[in-house]
């Protein structure tokens, strides 16, 4: 019997989970300032909040969308087994990255998901968030995707960064990838490694 009932209450982070490698990080390392991204990446959770630090590292890419779009469409891979676990038990997809750039990679696999992410206005004097909602969490103060988890139980997270912490210490079982399973143990949390989405769809059924 599956651990999930109905679809609709496993929640998938993208960048860095479904996909192989983190599509922010590889914006920000081709058309950034490496200098404010390797600061900012350091500052995060202690002298800077989230919100914060995807500002400064968003301000630093001035390069024209569509060049940078093409550029992910021809680089980003996505991990073994999602397309199968989207068939089986359709995800919500919940990012704190961009519909903008989420969506062409969906497209190109001819996938369709349950998609929350921010939006992107990607000025030439540097590119701007547009949030999809700018009130602070009550639980951890910061933007975080706990309030877009779905109600029902049991809710399954799968994650493996810093914008994950929030929203996996709500779910009722996480798989997690090591560098949010590292947080999860330091809070006490229960947590279980998956390398690809197969193993994640093996754990359920």
């Amino acid at each position: 019997m599956s651990f999930l009932a109905p679809p609709g209450q496993l929640v998938v982070d993208w960048d860095g989970t479904i996909t192989v490698h983190d599509s922010q990080w590889m914006l920000l390392e081709r058309y950034g300032d490496g200098e404010v991204f390797s600061a900012m990446e350091g500052s995060l959770g202690t002298t800077r909040s989230y919100r914060e630090v995807m500002e400064l590292e968003l301000a630093t890419i001035k390069a024209p969308f569509a060049e940078a779009r093409q550029f992910l469409l021809d680089e980003v891979e996505l991990r073994a087994g999602f397309r199968e676990l989207l068939a089986r038990y359709r995800p919500l997809i919940l990012s704190g990255g961009f519909v903008d750039t989420i969506e062409p990679i969906l497209a190109r696999e001819g996938l369709e998901a349950e998609l929350v992410a921010n939006r992107l206005d990607p000025r030439p004097d540097g590119w701007r968030i547009h949030w999809r909602d700018e009130t602070p969490c009550p639980v951890c103060g910061d933007l975080c995707k706990r309030r877009y988890l779905p109600e029902g139980r049991p809710l399954v997270y799968v994650g493996d960064g810093y914008s994950d912490r929030c929203a996996a210490l709500a779910a009722d079982r996480v798989f997690a990838l090591p560098r949010l399973g590292e947080y999860l143990d330091e809070q006490g949390a229960p947590w279980e490694p998956f390398a690809t989405f197969d193993d994640i769809a093996a754990a359920l059924s």
